[in-house]
């Protein structure tokens, strides 16, 4: 789901990342003004959990590959708009450091995965869960539709963002230049395997945790916590579990394939690549080359550790699982820096 450099126009990537600002810009102020109630430690573990639970790849229909965004149990335990940066935040440091999903394409994967997908998920949860008491199983099985439903409404809007292209830019032989697929490839190509299997994995993840929760620290899913009743040793056990899955993300390099939509340019050229294209798109050919837009933005930003693959690394179980402590590191740093930005020189009193 994480779209690439080159598969969208500049002028659909700018009309996404112009739709994302408002809601980051209104994230960001809410959260300027809930720092007593330590909501930015809160932001950096979540963000590093949709970081981390992002790398654990499943093998979907069509020999491609999905995976769970954790936005559901963001959006229950941050709200919304916490939600929003959290999982915006974990995009950010994919896109610029592992090269998973484009830097042009930052605004329309945040737009999808961390804005519609935290409001869907804020909206089923509500309308399931409603006022019913922390420990109710109505939470639990809130969350999980919350997750569930929010993220195959992303996918739906990024096969959306797929499908138009071909629609609206064509070079004069009538070539896509941008992704090939159309809006009646590009939509049941996302959505079987999300609806199936992606969707699944999103729904047992939101739903696990908040009964977790509910046993080991309900004040977290509280509609009105306190910094003490939410402090750091509150969320030690969650920092635990955050690292143990650190050191199984190994497991998400078994599943072959690649995700939908996010071939290289070279795999056009490559006859066993591109009938792995063929055959994940429903049978449908596909150009002979890259298309322009693909080939000419494909290179725009080289990565550090494109693919989870540090180039000092052999091993590549053991690179994968490198890249899932620095990225978490870096989403640590940055909301220490954050919060002390925020907080200002007196810092928050």
């Amino acid at each position: 789901m994480h779209i690439p450099d080159g598969y969208l126009s500049p002028a659909t990537c700018a009309a996404l990342y112009a739709g994302s600002a408002p809601f980051w810009y209104v994230s960001l102020q809410r959260v300027k003004k809930a720092l007593h109630t330590r909501l930015v430690p809160q932001l950096s573990l979540f963000a590093a959990f949709c970081f981390v639970i992002m790398m654990f790849n499943l093998p979907l229909p069509g020999g491609t590959t999905g995976h769970a965004v954790g936005v559901g149990l963001a959006t229950v335990v941050l709200g919304p708009w916490g939600s929003m940066l959290a999982v915006s935040t974990a995009l950010i440091v994919q896109a610029l450091f592992f090269g998973d999903g484009g830097i042009t394409a930052i605004g329309a994967n945040c737009f999808n995965m961390a804005i519609v997908g935290s409001l869907v998920a804020w909206a089923v949860n509500k309308a399931v869960a409603g006022n019913s008491p922390v420990q109710s199983v109505r939470r639990v099985i809130g969350a999980g539709l919350a997750g569930y439903v929010a993220l195959n409404v992303a996918a739906l809007c990024a096969a959306i963002e797929f499908g138009i292209q071909p629609l609206l830019y064509r070079d004069a032989t009538g070539a896509p230049l941008y992704s090939p697929y159309g809006l009646s490839v590009a939509i049941p190509a996302m959505l079987i395997g999300h609806l199936t299997i992606a969707g699944l994995a999103e729904l047992f993840v939101s739903a696990g945790v908040v009964g977790f929760l509910q046993r080991t620290d309900p004040s977290l899913l509280g509609a009105m916590r306190s910094a003490r009743e939410v402090g750091p040793r509150s969320l030690r056990p969650l920092w635990a579990g955050l690292g143990t899955l650190m050191m199984l993300t190994p497991l998400g390099i078994l599943a072959a394939g690649t995700a939908w939509g996010e071939w290289m340019a070279s795999d056009f050229s490559n006859p066993a690549a591109r009938a792995q294209i063929v055959a994940a798109s429903g049978g449908h050919a596909i150009p002979a080359h890259a298309p322009q837009g693909i080939a000419h933005l494909a290179a725009i930003w080289t990565a550090p550790f494109a693919r989870y693959a540090p180039p000092y690394v052999r091993s590549e179980a053991f690179g994968y699982m490198l890249s899932a402590m620095f990225g978490v590191g870096l989403i640590v740093l940055t909301g220490t820096f954050a919060a002390r930005l925020i907080r200002g020189p007196r810092g928050s009193q």
